[in-house]
């Protein structure tokens, strides 16, 4: 353990001898660290917290009373293997969050950087997770989900297994998911496309020509009357290229649930 970091009583907090604590870490008390953890500089790991083994985390990451990370995943697959939980740089970790390991030996949940999760939020077993993604309160994400950067999900949200939402994207509260969420647009709480988050894509640096583009290539998914792979053909077509329309295409060819509805 390194001994620049601040434990203010560490009579009260039990952290395994075999942990390794960056520098200018602060851990109050009634915390519990198991073996084979790694916490990185500069973190703040509030009272009763649970960090697990096969834990690995970043710099600068805040996390609050009750949530518990590196949790054994909920999955009766699982069988002791060892597994990972990986936290990257600067997350902001709310009360009573809890973030699931793997279920196989060398997996790994991921937790990019810069995310906030909210009070409440479960992030299951083997889901990746990119970076500057908001989890509301109460949100709860199955297992093996792909999430990519800048994805906001309201409060109450479930996201069912093996499900991706794409950059940008929105999910608005309430909502319950089993097909994927394409980029940039707004998941209603009626499960169906809302139209293009253009509030997001704005805050992004897309430009207001890319987002009528992103429109028009939505239009020919959700309202073309065709089939997806017919309207992901017509994109290619008929809207400008760009990052963002290649990344759309590349998404939808992508699904293997299928993705949410029209309006």
């Amino acid at each position: 353990m390194n001994m620049n970091s601040n434990i203010p009583d560490r009579g009260l907090a039990y952290i395994s001898p075999n942990a390794k604590i960056g520098d200018n870490c602060k851990i109050f008390p009634f915390v519990y660290i198991e073996d084979d953890v790694v916490i990185g500089d500069g973190c703040i790991i509030f009272p009763f917290v649970s960090i697990c083994s096969g834990t690995r985390m970043g710099k600068r990451n805040k996390i609050h009373q009750g949530s518990v990370i590196g949790a054994l995943p909920q999955d009766f697959n699982f069988r002791g293997e060892k597994s990972e939980c990986i936290i990257g740089d600067g997350n902001i970790i709310r009360e009573n969050v809890v973030i699931n390991r793997a279920t196989h030996t060398g997996g790994q949940t991921v937790i990019g950087n810069n995310n906030v999760l909210m009070e409440g939020a479960h992030i299951s077993h083997d889901t990746k997770v990119g970076n500057r993604c908001v989890f509301g309160y109460g949100t709860k994400i199955a297992g093996d989900c792909e999430i990519e950067d800048g994805v906001i999900f309201s409060s109450s949200v479930i996201e069912n297994a093996k499900t991706r939402v794409g950059q940008g994207a929105m999910v608005q509260a309430g909502t319950t998911f089993s097909r994927d969420v394409p980029p940039y647009i707004v998941a209603t709480k009626k499960n169906t496309y809302g139209g293009v988050n253009f509030a997001v894509g704005r805050q992004h640096g897309v430009d207001e020509k890319t987002l009528k583009h992103i429109a028009n290539a939505y239009r020919l998914v959700f309202n073309g009357g065709t089939s997806l792979f017919d309207a992901v053909n017509q994109i290619v077509d008929q809207v400008p290229d760009g990052p963002e329309i290649r990344h759309i295409v590349e998404f939808l060819r992508a699904t293997k649930l299928g993705i949410i509805s029209k309006k």
